[in-house]
Order: C-alpha cells, then structure tokens, then sequence
C-alpha cells in the first residue's frame, strides 16, 4: 500500500491539475509517480521540467532510458525499472539492450561507459575518480554531455526515492530486478 496519497487529476484544480494534464498528454495516462508526486505543486513542476529538458538534450531519449534503467536496479526501485524499460523499448531500444543496461552493461563502447559513470556515481555516492570522467571523454562525450549524464542520475534518483519511500503502485509492464 502507498504510503502517500495519489492525487487525482479530476480531484484537482490550477496549476497541478495543467501539469497532470500535460502528462497525461505525455503517457496516454498519468503514471501513478506523478500522481504521488502531485502532492507538492512544486516537487511536480520540478520533475516534470526535468524531464521535459533532459527529452532535449544532447543525450538521446534510448541512452537517457538506459541510465534510468540501471540506477533503478541499483536503488531496487520497482517503478522505475518497469516504466523505464517500458520507456527504453518506445524510444528503440531492444529487450536485451534494455536487459543489459538493467546490469550496468552494453554491447556498445558509448553506451557501456555512460552506464559504467552513471552506476559509479550512484554505487559511489559521487565520490568518483579522475579516470572515471576521462573515460566518458575517451568514448566520446564532451563535457555538455557529461554534465547531461549526471543530470540523469540526479533525477532518476529523485524519481527512485520518491517510488521506494513512498510505495508507490507500479503502473507499468514489470520487469524483475536483479537484486531479487
């Protein structure tokens, strides 16, 4: 049971009930994540224009759906890792790419170092090394991108904590975690 209640758009008015419409626009539906989140008007516009700036960013929709589905493995996030591989798969990715990133790993170099920083980051707290950041350089990711990549982690961490603290019902295809 969640442990927040989940906001219903129709329950709603303003300037809340404008941004679950836009992410109803998004999804087809509202993802019971925005519905926790709803709670505060302002923890809701800052997620929702995360994700809405990260979408155009020089980071691609598959890779950025990549990092979310590692670190969600990561912090045994349920949520996550069900609407990001649901998402993974829309912007292109196959289920084995998908299932690799889930460990942290990809066939390919770019993709398979981004996940390697990414996972540091999180398994590390941040506190990473040197050669860590030189060798996103060395796959070919300039420092707008590197940045962009650690906005990535920032949110998905954001979204797995609001999903693990607050329980909340998993709305999406599930896919088993690998710490389970």
């Amino acid at each position: 049971m969640n442990r927040i209640a989940l906001v219903s758009p129709a329950d709603t008015t303003g300037e809340r009930q404008q941004l679950l419409a836009q992410i109803h626009g998004a999804f087809g539906a509202t993802p019971n994540m925005f519905k926790a989140v709803a709670n505060s008007t302002a923890a809701l516009k800052s997620m929702w224009g995360a994700f809405g700036a990260l979408g155009g960013g020089v980071i691609d929709a598959k890779l950025g759906e990549q990092i979310a589905v590692a670190i969600a493995d990561r912090n045994e996030c349920d949520y996550c890792l069900a609407a990001h591989t649901a998402l993974g798969r829309k912007a292109g990715a196959s289920a084995e790419e998908m299932s690799a990133a889930q460990a942290g790993q990809s066939d390919y170099p770019r993709t398979a170092a981004a996940l390697r920083f990414a996972t540091a980051v999180v398994n590390n707290r941040a506190q990473i090394a040197d050669e860590e950041v030189e060798a996103l350089r060395a796959a070919g990711f300039d420092d707008e991108a590197i940045v962009e990549i650690m906005a990535h982690v920032a949110l998905n961490l954001f979204t797995n904590y609001v999903n693990v603290a607050f329980k909340v019902p998993v709305d999406f295809p599930s896919v088993k975690l690998r710490a389970k």
